[in-house]
């Protein structure tokens, strides 16, 4: 079973810390502007829900949230209309609440033993975290090559330009990271340069 949903449609998933919520629709609209199409907003500000409550009514834009520990945060994220959940690390509990309340779960692992529970528990796509500290690319093909059933998301330490090498890779679903929206730009309202760095984005992996 793959249950990504919307998520199906993305290459590229910015990983957006936002500390302002106000700026979150106008984040959403850069983002788009230069042809990415999705974002995960981490609950790592006190900002988070309700910036997603804001990007999730931006027609076309798909919405999710990182970093979820628990239970709790999952429901006040779906409420706040997450379409998409991403975990850190592979919990059976909270992937299976996510798939039991219809949203595209994304777990974290980091070993080939994680990497065949997420099987077991019926997920085919996962965040391959922290990637860079992991190995990168040659580990994510050590890890496929016994697993050719299950995909990569790279994420932790991806730039534009691995981010092309990435994806150059059939074992790579998408690839996950904050370069093109870091946190900085976000609470500067730098929203050109945003749309400046997912357009140069875009353009380097068509180009793969």
């Amino acid at each position: 079973m793959s249950s990504l949903g919307e998520l199906a449609h993305h290459r590229i998933i910015p990983v957006v810390i936002i500390d302002d919520a106000e700026r979150a629709a106008d984040l959403a609209l850069a983002l788009a502007a230069g042809g990415i199409h999705c974002a995960e907003i981490t609950l790592r500000t006190p900002a988070a829900l309700a910036a997603i409550s804001a990007m999730a009514s931006i027609p076309d834009f798909t919405v999710g949230v990182g970093t979820v520990l628990s239970r709790d945060q999952l429901r006040s994220s779906i409420d706040a209309g997450a379409s998409f959940v991403v975990t850190p690390g592979f919990d059976p509990e909270l992937v299976g609440s996510a798939v039991e309340n219809g949203v595209a779960v994304l777990p974290g692992i980091a070993t080939a033993t994680e990497a065949m529970a997420a099987l077991r528990a019926g997920i085919d796509v996962v965040k391959f975290f922290p990637a860079d500290r992991l190995g990168g690319l040659d580990t994510i093909r050590a890890l496929a090559a016994p697993l050719p059933q299950l995909r990569f998301v790279p994420s932790g330490g991806v730039t534009e330009r691995s981010a092309v090498d990435y994806l150059g890779d059939s074992a790579v679903f998408a690839v996950s990271g904050s370069w093109m929206a870091p946190r900085a730009l976000i609470d500067a309202g730098s929203f050109d340069e945003i749309e400046r760095l997912s357009s140069a984005t875009v353009a380097a992996i068509g180009a793969k």
